[in-house]
């Protein structure tokens, strides 16, 4: 089992020092907007992913005025207690230690604690485009496969370095390809053990997607959902290859899985046009439940559910189905934000479970 104890934010975003013990399964964090209700998820989020969920550099965390950050994560994984640290020094390096160990790369940390959270803009991987879910699965399959992480790290550095000079070909009207040869032969490497990974866990993350919509929104809607990959029809290699005038033409590599998506449709039709927000709300959960589930199969424990400000998402029956499901039917450690403590009070009393409220004042 997964299990925070407690966790120190200093000169984290609204932070100057402050330490946090949790002594419950189920941990309800209420406060006013702008008190850091979300500020505290995002930092139990850097400790399990060493980076913020939201995207932004290190240093825009950082507390006005200062020059870094330390968080300090207490863990228990499977009845073992342990440290985690992210600190952000002033010259804007960042280190990551668990027990005291610096790590060599971040990707070596991602997975230890696995970590699925919700938070109010995530509908765009429903409403977006495919760069939206293309980061959902991501984030699944590297907490899943640390070798998956690299190779998306290494397929990325050598996607952008063919970018980089198909331009300079164009800029300089360069005719040798020999080097186009070179960076063909890594993408291939890389690119076909993502795309195996991702045909392989999408086959039982989709069903999954689809029981939890029809759990959640309590309709029997026909949903369909599709991996599509050019990867599906043609080896990557040869897809390089008939694809390379066009590259040079335009100047970006037009074929591989950074061109990957996850078709979601319903009654037949494009669920983002047909869907009412209910149902894209319904959709969202799904998705993150589904992501909850297939981490906990693998990995033999629950991850930490991190859900900010949920209760503006979902109508009282939706929300009801879905605490139930998150709260009573698994054992994970869950942290719930929302702007009235006795809405959250009123909630967990319901679910006759043993919980702590932390009120930001």
């Amino acid at each position: 089992m997964l299990f925070l104890h407690s966790i120190s934010l200093f000169q984290f975003k609204n932070y100057a020092r402050t330490e946090f013990a949790f002594d419950k399964r189920i941990v309800g964090i209420c406060g006013r907007n702008g008190m850091g209700k979300t500020n505290l998820l995002d930092a139990i989020y850097y400790c399990c992913f060493t980076k913020s969920y939201f995207g932004r550099s290190d240093g825009a965390h950082v507390q006005h005025g200062a020059s870094g950050f330390r968080l300090v994560a207490n863990m228990e994984l499977n009845g073992r207690k342990e440290e985690a640290v992210c600190i952000l020094r002033e010259t804007g390096k960042k280190e990551f230690y668990l027990e005291g160990e610096l790590y060599e790369k971040f990707a070596q940390h991602v997975g230890r604690y696995p970590c699925v959270i919700i938070a109010p803009d995530d509908i765009r991987i429903i409403m977006e485009g495919s760069e939206e879910r293309r980061r959902y699965i991501d984030a699944l399959l590297s907490q899943l496969d640390s070798q998956y992480l690299q190779h998306l790290i290494d397929y990325n550095r050598v996607l952008q370095q063919r970018n980089g000079y198909l331009k300079s070909m164009a800029e300089k009207n360069i005719r040798d390809t020999s080097l186009l040869d070179v960076y063909d032969q890594q993408l291939v490497q890389y690119g076909e053990y993502i795309f195996s990974k991702r045909a392989e866990f999408l086959k039982e993350l989709i069903p999954s997607v689809i029981s939890f919509y029809k759990q959640i929104a309590s309709t029997d809607e026909e949903l369909e959902i599709e991996y599509e990959s050019q990867l599906l029809q043609h080896p990557f290699a040869e897809l390089l290859q008939r694809n390379r005038q066009k590259d040079v033409l335009l100047q970006r590599t037009n074929a591989g899985p950074h061109r990957d998506n996850i078709d979601l449709q319903l009654k037949k039709q494009s669920f983002k046009n047909l869907a009412s927000q209910g149902q894209r709300k319904s959709l969202l959960f799904a998705l993150k439940l589904a992501e909850f589930e297939l981490l906990k199969k693998h990995k033999g424990f629950a991850p930490l559910l991190l859900l900010d400000d949920v209760f503006e998402k979902l109508d009282e029956q939706r929300m009801h189905n879905l605490l139930a499901w998150v709260c009573v039917q698994n054992d994970g450690q869950i942290f719930l934000t929302d702007t009235h403590e006795d809405r959250i009070r009123g909630h967990f009393d319901a679910l006759n479970q043993p919980y702590q409220v932390i009120s930001l004042q």
